[in-house]
């Protein structure tokens, strides 16, 4: 989830800053992507589709019970969050 999170910021905003947070729980894991906006100048990386995308995540993470959002952010950017259970 994380690589292809940070692979859909790299080729839709690429040289954002970006944020990755990982949580590991008792009963869940839960991770996050979040990017500020891509800067006028940066172009986009221009990387072949794997053809998976938000939609792949979401059924990846639902299938193991859990739990996935995405969207913009206010600032601009975008957020891509999931939290499967644990075992």
């Amino acid at each position: 989830m994380v690589q292809e999170a940070l692979t859909n910021v790299h080729k839709h905003a690429a040289g954002a800053k970006t944020y990755v947070r990982l949580a590991h729980r008792v009963s869940e894991i839960a991770m996050q992507v979040e990017n500020e906006p891509a800067e006028e100048a940066a172009s986009s990386a221009r990387l072949p589709s794997g053809g998976n995308g938000l939609v792949g995540m979401k059924e990846r993470v639902s299938a193991l019970g859990g739990v996935f959002v995405s969207g913009p952010t206010e600032a601009g950017g975008f957020r891509v969050s999931a939290v499967i259970p644990a075992s």
